[in-house]
């Protein structure tokens, strides 16, 4: 997925997710600030589809690595819940 609008990012989480995903502007926005805020993630004006000006997100090399750090921790915390669940059976 390349550079995308919020409101771009809002509807494609809409779509992937399995159950129905409610992101408002207050919360979608603030995470957008603080992901560029860390250079996890980089913004630039663009024209859209619709010939409007909207601030595109694209990840930049420090944020895939912070997501492949944070896939990491939660597939090990996932592990350790299931083990936890498994063991209790």
């Amino acid at each position: 997925m390349g550079p995308q609008h919020a409101y771009g990012l809002a509807a494609r989480l809409e779509q992937v997710a399995e159950h129905p995903l409610m992101l408002n502007q207050g919360t979608l926005y603030p995470a957008l600030v603080r992901l560029e805020q860390n250079g996890w993630i980089k913004g630039s004006w663009q024209k859209t589809e619709n010939n409007r000006d909207a601030k595109y997100y694209a990840i930049t090399r420090a944020g895939t690595r912070a997501l492949e750090k944070q896939t990491d921790r939660w597939h090990r915390l996932a592990g350790l819940v299931n083990k936890l669940l498994v063991d209790e059976q």
